[in-house]
Formats: structure tokens, C-alpha cells, sequence
């Protein structure tokens, strides 16, 4: 009840991470039915292109038993052996090439499906994998119903597609003692081809449909939860808490940077409770007044009050502070437009403490 309900929860498609996630673990689409087409294929193609000369280096090495037994060494028992192992290993020679082909498409099937998936965790030992009620589960599961009719259902079509190409031939089986025996080889090398070729076009096409039906199968489930999709974009773009507690360390510093440089500026201009921006002008080394500090509310506050313990003039100025608050940004100079209200305010301030500003206005760099 529970897997079915989590089930019906996965209602959101597969992130490229879930899939590569599940590739990792093995977890693929495979169609079992290619495997077989494949096989099946090269079967045929190594009966159409190799049989005849595979049958004849048979026939070459079996041949001497049939016609000349008598010169045949059986008097000991190595001696025997030693004919035994001769015909067998020219047997095995004449077959070893296509024995190789099939080992080598055995394990391209499924390469020729996903390419090359390289899973050590499918090697892991799992309690459910040697747990015998779930092994029972699975046999008895709905997925292997399914697969069990399905083979059913091929089997009985490979069937019938073999039969339908036998039965034009069974009016001729009558003569076949007549052959010849390279004549009932080539005839029923004909035969054999037929029916390969015609079952090998009939599971193509299931093979197709299987693949089709597998990925689908597969898409579905690799499907995932809507919590699931939250938890995966949170490992992805960071956890909302975090990140927001990061931004706050990140604004105390550099509130705590600001702070630090009040106390080295030359004016302190207030809007007078809301804002309050200092400003610090070195002409000597610097083109036009810097931005130090501002802030408002109780940063505003904090300013004016650090303002007041270092003795740094405050200048009520609600116009100006409200410009420079929302144009210039920290340690940023002064724009042009408000250089001259700036130097009136510069120049004020110097003039309480009995220093004069430069003859030129202050100037872009």
C-alpha cells in the first residue's frame, strides 16, 4: 500500500541529476529484447556467411572416422585419446570465430542500448537482494507477470513465423532421402536461413516496441516526489536558511567595515533622523569626495552617533543625504552633479575648523 502511494506522489519528471544519479547506481532502461535481436542477428549472419565453410573443416576433420576407421590408431588408450583430442580440437578451432562473435555481442547489447555504464554499487551485497521474502516478492511481482506473458506471447509469435516458413517445404520432406549428403546440407542450410531471417525481421519489431515500452517504464520510475524536487534544488542552489545566513554574516562585515571608517571622515550629512551619509575628501590623493558610510534607520543612528564620540561635524542636509544615499554606493566618489553641494558642505565644515578648500572644485580623475 505504502509503494503505491508513493507512486501516485511521484508526479514530477526526472532532474538530469536523478538521472545520472540512477545511471550510477545502474539503474538504466534495458530492453532484454535487443539483447536477443542482436544475438540473434549476428546468428544469423555468421549461419549465412560462415556454416558452409564451418561445416566443411568439420566434415574435413570427422571425415577419416567414416571412411578409413580401420587406419585409425585405437589400439591404447593414449592413442585413442590422442585421435579424440585431434578431432575435438579442430572442431573447436573451425568454431572458436563464431563462438567469439557471439561473446562479443552478448556483451554489446546493452552498451549498443546506454553505452558503457560503469556501476560498482550494483556489485554491493544488500540485505534485500539475499532476503528471500523479497526475493519472492520479486519473482511473484507484477513486473515479472508481465515479463513471464510477455515471453509467452514471443515465444508464440517466433513460433508460428517458423512454422508458416516450414510448411511449404513439408510436401518435399518425402524426397529427402534422396539427397545427396551436400545436396541435404545446402537444402536444409536454405531452410535454416529462411527461418532465421524471417524471425530475426518479427523480433526486430518487438524489440523495438520493447524498447520504447522500457524507457518509458523507466521514465517512470526515475519519476520524482514534489519534496524531492525541493531537497534536490536545495543541495543544487543551497538551502534558503543558509544562504540567508550567510548574506546576513556577509552584511554585519561589511556594516562593521563602514562603521570603521566613520570616524576618518570629514562630514557626516543627516536628512536628519532617516539618513546619514559620511564623507571623507583628502584633495592631495583624492579627485573628488569618497562615500565612506551610509545607512539609514538605526544604521542612520549609528553613524551619527560614532559621528559624535569621534567629533566628526554633522551637517542637516535632507535634500542631499537623500541623493547621495540612493546614487553613490560605499567607498564610490561623488558624481558630478552634487559636487558643488558636497563642496559647500566641505567647505563649512573647514571653515569651523579653520582650514580652507582648494582653490578648485573638486574634479573627476
Amino acid at each position: 500500500m505504502s509503494e503505491q502511494t508513493d507512486d501516485l506522489q511521484k508526479t514530477e519528471e526526472p532532474t538530469p541529476k536523478k538521472l545520472e544519479e540512477g545511471r550510477k547506481k545502474g539503474q538504466v532502461a534495458v530492453s532484454r529484447e535487443i539483447n536477443t535481436w542482436v544475438t540473434l542477428l549476428v546468428g544469423t549472419l555468421v549461419v549465412g556467411l560462415m556454416a558452409p565453410r564451418l561445416m566443411t573443416d568439420i566434415r574435413v576433420s570427422l571425415l577419416p572416422f567414416v571412411e578409413t576407421p580401420h587406419l585409425q590408431s585405437l589400439d591404447t588408450a593414449a592413442a585413442g585419446g590422442q585421435v579424440l583430442f585431434s578431432a575435438f580440437s579442430d572442431a573447436i578451432g573451425a568454431l572458436m570465430l563464431p563462438l567469439l562473435f557471439f561473446f562479443l555481442i552478448a556483451a554489446a547489447g546493452p552498451i549498443l542500448q546506454n553505452g558503457l555504464v560503469y556501476s560498482p554499487k550494483v556489485l554491493e551485497i544488500k540485505s534485500e537482494k539475499i532476503s528471500p521474502v523479497k526475493g519472492v516478492k520479486r519473482v511473484f511481482s507484477v513486473k515479472q507477470f508481465m515479463e513471464f506473458v510477455k515471453g509467452l506471447f514471443k515465444i508464440s509469435i517466433v513460433g508460428a513465423v517458423g512454422l508458416i516458413v516450414v510448411l511449404p517445404t513439408l510436401s518435399a520432406l518425402d524426397i529427402v532421402p534422396t539427397f545427396s549428403l551436400p545436396d541435404f546440407l545446402s537444402t536444409l542450410h536454405g531452410l535454416v536461413m529462411k527461418m532465421l531471417i524471417a524471425v530475426v525481421a518479427v523480433l526486430f519489431v518487438i524489440a523495438f516496441i520493447d524498447v520504447i515500452f522500457q524507457r518509458q517504464q523507466h521514465h517512470k520510475e526515475m519519476r520524482m516526489t514534489k519534496q524531492e524536487v525541493k531537497e534536490e534544488f536545495k543541495q543544487s542552489e543551497g538551502d534558503p536558511v543558509v544562504k540567508q545566513r550567510l548574506r546576513q554574516i556577509r552584511q554585519d562585515r561589511a556594516r562593521n567595515r563602514m562603521m570603521q571608517a566613520v570616524p576618518e571622515a570629514d562630514v557626516v550629512v543627516t536628512n536628519p533622523t532617516h539618513y546619514a551619509i559620511a564623507l571623507k575628501y583628502k584633495p592631495a590623493d583624492m579627485a573628488a569626495p569618497i562615500l565612506v558610510a551610509k545607512g539609514a534607520d538605526l544604521v542612520a543612528q549609528r553613524i551619527r552617533e560614532l559621528a559624535a564620540e569621534h567629533d566628526i561635524t554633522i551637517v542637516e542636509n535632507p535634500p542631499l543625504a537623500r541623493a547621495l544615499y540612493a546614487s553613490v554606493e560605499l567607498d564610490a566618489e561623488v558624481p558630478a552633479e552634487h559636487y558643488q553641494a558636497v563642496a559647500e558642505v566641505i567647505s563649512y565644515v573647514w571653515g569651523l575648523k579653520g582650514r580652507s578648500m582648494p582653490v578648485e572644485t573638486p574634479r573627476a580623475g
